[in-house]
């Protein structure tokens, strides 16, 4: 993989990885497969029989579920997969029945293989769960990966409030299985950093300064040294214990995408430091908003983005401007999406929503409303918008945003009016709609009554409102506002090893 560009890849990740991914190709797999562990435990249990169980179903639904393709798996899987793990299987079987959790676990074996195949000899892997299943995947990975090559089950411990139980007590953490390729597995022991006040802190003890100006604490002679310099202890980190208290994102954190699993980009520093090196890949298969594939460009690592939703990868995609600068097709490659008008056109008829997320990706606007971790489209309340631009224009530097509607069907001038409503009463700069079918005459005359934005930066007029035609987008077009420049230069960057975190 000499000419390797990292890549995002729209589709299924089974089917991704047995077309793109030769054997032994990626250093660190990272996964954070869905789960939805609120559901009622017992339901993951019962018999797909009834409406009852269906009706309870949320992002689990159209992953997990005991149907035709969890059957045709486990039949795979019984006949062709090695001899221990065609027995597990036909155990779990026995035990748990055919059921959601089965079909959980069916997937997830299959899936298991096929990263073991394309992890390097060199590698390991990384499975964050919860303790809904983690005792059925520990012994998954101990079948596949074999017993020997466990590392640590890592403890992701988030302190804060607590809220009351009546039953139980109150869950505190998550669960990742670290499990090595083989015993030539890389591991990077001072994965964790020491931050200067925190060694200061724990060293209780008074900093000198020799004749070059270096910070030293005396050592007494330990290790026939009679200094230990500071810049070189905080280099050299210190050892990392198995239980990680970890902050999970606020309701008020920069990096926040507004995506219900996601995991705190400092999470994801330190598996990628511990178990990889500078110019290593890292494979997520179940990306989400692409903290792994943000962690890892920025730690000077290549990657593998793999989802199955469009809104997914449009958060990718906007992610990667935002915190790098980063722009699809010139510095990554996006495979899977809608290269032409009429395949466009397919996924509009096949989806809207999935159309509506892939189409605001066109122009790196943040996607509105949604359910994040769901192929089924779910408005929310949006008011009237289904992406957001945000840019910075002026002396005050307060965020100006640009609002976006995205259409797949049937288009009027009545839209046109319905956008200028929305730009009005949000005060927004400027209103943008993509539409799938060309423009009327009417819809034009209605976005050029609409007047202009004027940027005070650039003294320079923009339409109030703006019409972009899919066709258009493929042909380059792109939103006619202040340049990136503007946009981007009040938004913490991630360039340089920058150690903001930004969303």
């Amino acid at each position: 993989m000499s000419d390797w560009k990292n890549t995002l890849y729209y589709g299924e990740n089974l089917a991704v990885m047995r077309e793109y991914l030769p054997n032994e190709s990626v250093d660190l797999i990272y996964l954070d497969p869905p789960f939805n562990s609120n559901r009622n435990y017992n339901v993951l249990f019962r018999e797909e029989s009834g409406e009852d169980s269906q009706a309870q179903i949320t992002a689990f639904e159209d992953t997990w579920q005991w149907d035709d393709a969890a059957r045709e798996t486990y039949y795979e899987l019984i006949k062709n997969s090695p001899e221990n793990v065609s027995r597990m299987i036909g155990a779990f079987h026995d035990f748990i029945g055919r059921n959601q959790m089965m079909a959980y676990m069916v997937m997830m074996t299959i899936r298991l293989i096929a990263l073991r195949r394309i992890l390097k000899s060199t590698g390991s892997l990384y499975l964050h769960c919860d303790p809904t299943a983690s005792h059925y995947l520990k012994i998954v990975l101990d079948t596949i990966f074999g017993k020997e090559n466990f590392r640590n089950e890592i403890i992701w411990y988030y302190s804060g409030w607590v809220k009351k139980m009546k039953d139980r007590f109150a869950s505190k953490h998550d669960i990742i299985f670290f499990y090595a390729k083989s015993a030539k597995s890389h591991f990077n022991s001072y994965a964790v950093k020491w931050e200067r006040d925190e060694y200061l802190k724990i060293q209780k003890q008074k900093i000198y300064i020799d004749e070059d100006g270096r910070e030293y604490i005396p050592t007494h002679g330990v290790e026939g040294r009679a200094k230990r310099y500071l810049d070189e202890a905080l280099v050299e980190g210190r050892y990392a214990d198995d239980l990680w208290q970890l902050s999970p994102l606020s309701s008020s954190a920069k990096e926040r995408m507004g995506y219900p699993t996601q995991k705190p980009l400092a999470l994801l520093e330190r598996i990628i430091q511990a178990s990889s090196n500078p110019g290593d890949i890292v494979l997520d298969p179940f990306c989400g908003c692409g903290t792994a594939i943000v962690a890892a460009q920025k730690l000077d690592r290549r990657w593998i983005g793999i989802d199955i939703t469009h809104l997914a990868v449009a958060l990718q995609k906007y992610r990667l401007k935002q915190s790098f600068d980063l722009t699809d097709k010139k510095d990554y490659e996006v495979i899977g999406e809608p290269e032409d008008l009429p395949s466009a056109e397919q996924l509009a008829k096949d989806d809207r929503y999935q159309f509506q997320w892939w189409a605001l990706s066109l122009i790196q606007a943040k996607p509105v409303g949604g359910e994040s971790d769901s192929r089924k489209g779910k408005k929310g309340k949006d008011r009237g918008i289904d992406g957001i631009i945000s840019f910075i224009d002026d002396s005050s530097e307060k965020a100006k945003k640009v609002l976006v509607q995205v259409k797949s069907g049937h288009v009027g001038a009545k839209d046109i009016r319905d956008l200028r409503g929305t730009v009005e009463r949000e005060n927004a700069a400027i209103g943008v709609f993509i539409t799938l079918n060309p423009p009327s005459k009417d819809m034009k005359q209605e976005a050029g009554d609409a007047g202009y934005y004027e940027s005070e930066y650039f003294n320079k007029k923009y339409p109030k409102i703006q019409i972009l035609t899919i066709d258009e987008l493929f042909s380059g077009a792109a939103v006619n506002m202040p340049s990136e420049l503007t946009t981007f230069k009040k938004i913490p960057s991630m360039n340089n090893h920058s150690q903001e975190k930004i969303c």
